[in-house]
């Protein structure tokens, strides 16, 4: 199976999702003020739909294998990491600090969209004639 590793990684970033956001839900439930229960939301939406972008993309590259489709899967994962995982450090620690490295995160997240951008653009079509879009 190509990209294992990445399938692998999809599906456990797709499962800590589900329990990060039952355990928000749940356990965590009128225990955090507004500001850092939101934070900690923000992180579980953001991750799943890191996630499934990651999954896009790897559903994608296996029949189509670009150069630039590994350096939009470092970035997701990357940006999940500093991203959701500061916004979780910061709701569960209450330490602020944490909220630096968030936009280091999200700009992370960005670049990966850019490089996706990108790598649609360098695609070379296999039959525009056959797909009826230019």
């Amino acid at each position: 199976m190509q990209d294992r590793g990445w399938w692998l990684g999809a599906a456990l970033s797709g499962a800590l999702v589900v329990i990060a956001g039952a355990f928000g839900a749940h356990a965590l439930a009128g225990q955090l003020e507004p500001r850092l229960a939101a934070a900690f939301e923000t992180g579980v939406r953001y991750q799943a739909w890191h996630t499934l972008g990651i999954m896009g993309v790897l559903a994608w590259r296996a029949p189509c294998p670009l150069a630039g489709q590994r350096l939009v899967l470092g970035l997701w994962a990357a940006g999940m990491l500093l991203f959701s995982g500061s916004l979780y450090g910061m709701a569960l620690s209450g330490v602020r600090g944490l909220g630096m490295v968030t936009p280091v995160g999200g700009l992370l997240l960005i670049a990966g969209w850019l490089a996706l951008a990108v790598c649609v653009i360098r695609a070379r079509p296999l039959d525009q004639s056959a797909s009826g879009s230019t």
